[in-house]
């Protein structure tokens, strides 16, 4: 997406007004407190700029799925606690809607540069829905409107779209930086590119591989979804995880991908075991010499080697799912070795690395270099739709027309 697609905090002379922001604060939370604050956290800047512009806040998210009815167990009232511990103890104004008498009082109370955070938006089933007068009892709280919940904007709901056509628009922070770092990912100019693809199934990352290929110079297949493609080119996998009836499709990626120049890295030795299971006795072999009741459950220290000497070649990295079971010890040897290698490579200034999806994003945590990539992405359902080529209505709503 070009830079002028869209406008920015920067177009924004936001004095005096009443800026809607839409965030994503869909925060895991145990006995009514918030476990992880990292969206919130990241969802803080553009509200501390907008309100040192001296902008009227109004923060908008939605919690959970109460369809459409009012559930306690759902408020954002703990969430306006940890957003202030967030913006470093400043007060957050909270109002128990989203819309009508309560959200008028507290939006009409806030002096320039206070901030708001508006109660659920599900508890009304016109935000799933689109509804076009919830969306306008939405906007008539605001004079602009903000989406900086990328997460989000796989969605074509009220606060996602229908603010986006009844106000002003612009692109938060944090929408900006994902916007900025997938599209230089894909199709930024920085060749040569690379992508690694993992995860359990060839099948849920069809669309990813058909869009990505074309516009990268190396691909790395690993996780369960590796074994499909051994398994095509007759390579044994024993009793792995394996889509046997998609060895055609394989073949057919392969072919496509040699048509274009596009080198494949696949596994060249595995870690095997009779079971997944913490602490069960592994042996690392070729992967010509995975016996029947074999389990592939990550890939060996070769083919992390092969991996980071790829991977070293480009100037840019797109991941997408971890390399073996990482979830359990020791078959996450692979993929956290493959993340270190290219946390070094991004501090080193040689790679510019965008990851994202849930599993890749805990794979990272759990090596220890979740801050060390340019870019990690916790957008989950709306990043694997950018990365399948989809065009995203909360994105679609904000371009400059």
């Amino acid at each position: 997406m070009p830079e002028h697609a869209f406008r920015t905090l920067d177009d924004i002379d936001a004095r005096g007004r009443r800026v809607l922001v839409r965030v994503d604060f869909n925060v895991p939370m145990q006995d009514g407190e918030v476990t992880d604050a990292t969206r919130i956290r990241r969802a803080a800047a553009t509200l501390t700029e907008l309100a040192a512009k001296g902008a009227r806040v109004i923060a908008l998210s939605h919690f959970g799925r109460p369809k459409g009815k009012r559930e306690s167990s759902m408020s954002l009232a703990p969430i306006a606690r940890a957003l202030s511990a967030a913006l470093g103890g400043r007060p957050v104004a909270f109002a128990e809607d989203c819309i009508g008498e309560p959200a008028r009082a507290v939006v009409e109370g806030l002096a320039d540069g206070e901030i708001a955070l508006l109660e659920n938006l599900r508890f009304h089933a016109g935000e799933e829905r689109n509804d076009p007068a919830f969306a306008d009892a939405l906007a008539v709280l605001g004079e602009l409107y903000v989406n900086d919940a990328f997460s989000c904007s796989h969605r074509a709901h009220a606060s996602i779209t229908g603010l986006a056509e009844r106000l002003p628009a612009y692109a938060g922070r944090l929408m900006q930086a994902e916007l900025e770092a997938l599209t230089a990912a894909l199709g930024g100019g920085e060749r040569p590119a690379a992508a690694l693809v993992g995860g359990a199934k060839v099948s849920s990352k069809l669309d990813v591989i058909g869009h990505v290929l074309d516009r990268i110079d190396v691909l790395v297949i690993g996780g369960g979804m590796a074994n499909t493609f051994l398994n095509a080119q007759g390579k044994p996998v024993g009793r792995s995880l394996c889509e046997h009836d998609l060895a055609d499709t394989a073949r057919a990626i392969m072919a496509k991908a040699a048509a274009a120049g596009v080198e494949i890295v696949l596994p060249d030795d595995v870690v095997v075991a009779p079971a997944l299971e913490a602490g069960i006795a592994t042996r690392t072999v070729p992967v010509d010499e995975v016996q029947a009741d074999d389990l592939i459950l990550d890939v060996g220290p070769r083919s992390v080697a092969a991996i980071e000497r790829a991977v070293g070649r480009c100037r840019v990295l797109l991941w997408n799912g971890p390399l073996g079971a990482f979830e359990i010890p020791p078959f996450d040897a692979g993929t956290t070795a493959a993340a270190r290698a290219v946390a070094a490579l991004t501090r080193a200034g040689k790679l510019k690395s965008v990851a994202g999806g849930g599993d890749t994003v805990a794979a990272l945590a759990h090596a220890g270099v979740l801050d060390e990539l340019s870019y990690v992405s916790t957008a989950g359902g709306a990043f694997l739709e950018w990365l399948e080529g989809k065009e995203l209505p909360g994105v679609a709503a904000l371009r400059v027309r």
